[in-house]
């Protein structure tokens, strides 16, 4: 994982679409010179999900859970509330504003934590003013803890098991959106390289987390 961590660097898309009207994505590594950077013009968009996003229903039903609200991360010192994301006109995830850069959001397409399947998050590492708020996500390794509350506040545990960077180009969308049997998380922001040419990172982290509560 890159290792570069200047204060501030540009604003760019987690390979998740860019939304209209100025936000450029979600971003990762910092680099060292951000004044000599302009605004991103661009990023490869990361696609919503082609098929079912849970796993199929089983014999029995588990109970409902509530949306969740908010996201806490100990080990990196994320605390953060959670916006609720769709897809944009053009059929592609949603990001947060970069006015919203210091908070995460939850795609509403995908399950609730706690629920069967990958619930997938999403979040800005920085901006050209600083850090956001998946600015360490890089950081966390196997067995680290990650909680969500949710609207009746209820607060359910996930354990990391996994954290991959994924060249955009290779965004494995099946293993990051596919159905999968239990209730399982999915942070999702920018890194790997800065490409100097197009003024985007080139590679996703995916933090890959199942539930233990």
């Amino acid at each position: 994982m890159p290792t570069r961590r200047p204060a501030a660097a540009l604003a760019l898309a987690a390979g998740l679409l860019v939304i209209a009207g100025g936000a450029t994505g979600l971003l990762l590594t910092r680099h060292s010179t951000p004044a000599m950077r302009p605004l991103a013009a661009g990023v490869g968009a990361l696609p919503a999900p082609t098929a079912p996003i849970v796993a199929p229903p089983q014999s029995t039903s588990p109970k409902p859970v509530a949306a969740p609200v908010s996201l806490t991360i100990p080990l990196i010192g994320v605390q953060t509330k959670l916006l609720t994301l769709g897809l944009t006109s053009t059929g592609t995830l949603q990001v947060p504003l970069l006015s919203q850069a210091g908070v995460a959001g939850w795609y509403k397409g995908s399950p609730r934590p706690g629920s069967i399947g990958s619930a997938i998050i999403v979040g800005h590492v920085d901006t050209t003013s600083g850090p956001a708020v998946f600015d360490r996500l890089d950081q966390l390794t196997r067995g680290n803890k990650i909680y969500v509350k949710r609207a009746d506040g209820t607060l359910v545990e996930f354990r990391v098991t996994s954290v991959q960077t994924y060249l955009k180009d290779h965004f494995p969308t099946e293993d990051v959106y596919g159905p999968v049997p239990d209730p399982e998380l999915r942070l999702i922001t920018c890194g790997g390289a800065w490409d100097y040419a197009t003024h985007h990172y080139l590679s996703n982290t995916v933090v890959y987390a199942t539930e233990v509560s």
